[in-house]
C-alpha cells in the first residue's frame, strides 16, 4: 500500500506545481477573470507549495520505509482537507459551482476538490495509526 500512496503522493505534488506554473505562464487555469477571483487564487501558490513539499518528503519516507514517511503523508493529508474546505467555502459563498456546465476550469476546479478533500482525508485515516 506505500507504493500506492507514494505514487498518489508524488503525482499531487506534480499536480499541485504545474496547477501554478500554468496560472502563472499560460493562464488557462482561472474559472473567471475577475479581479477579486485571481487575488484570492494568488493567495494559495505557498500554501500548495508547501503541501507538495510535505508529499514528496512522505513519499520518499513512504517508499524508504522511514519514520518520517506518514509523519509528512498525515501533514500532506491535513494541508490538502485545509486547502480544498477554504476552495469549497469560497467556491460556494461566491456562487461558483453554477459555472460547471459552461467551464471546462471550473469542472477541473471540481476535481480538485473532491481530490483535496479525499485524498486528504484518506492521508490521514491511512496514516493515523502509524504516528499514534
Amino acid at each position: 500500500m506505500n507504493i500506492t500512496i507514494s505514487v498518489l503522493l508524488l503525482g499531487t505534488a506534480v499536480g499541485l506545481i504545474y496547477y501554478w506554473y500554468d496560472f502563472f505562464t499560460k493562464g488557462s487555469v482561472p474559472v473567471i477573470d475577475e479581479d477579486w477571483y485571481i487575488k484570492f487564487e494568488k493567495t494559495f501558490p505557498v500554501a500548495d507549495i508547501w503541501t507538495a513539499v510535505c508529499a514528496i518528503i512522505g513519499a520518499v519516507g513512504l517508499l524508504t520505509d522511514n519514520n518520517f514517511g506518514p509523519f509528512f503523508t498525515l501533514l500532506t493529508g491535513s494541508s490538502l482537507l485545509f486547502l480544498g474546505l477554504m476552495d469549497v467555502t469560497f467556491n460556494v459563498q461566491n456562487k461558483l459551482y453554477q459555472y460547471i456546465k459552461k467551464s471546462g476550469q471550473m469542472k477541473f476546479v471540481v476535481f480538485i476538490n473532491i481530490w483535496t478533500i479525499g485524498f486528504g482525508i484518506s492521508c490521514i485515516l491511512l496514516m493515523w495509526s502509524e504516528i499514534v
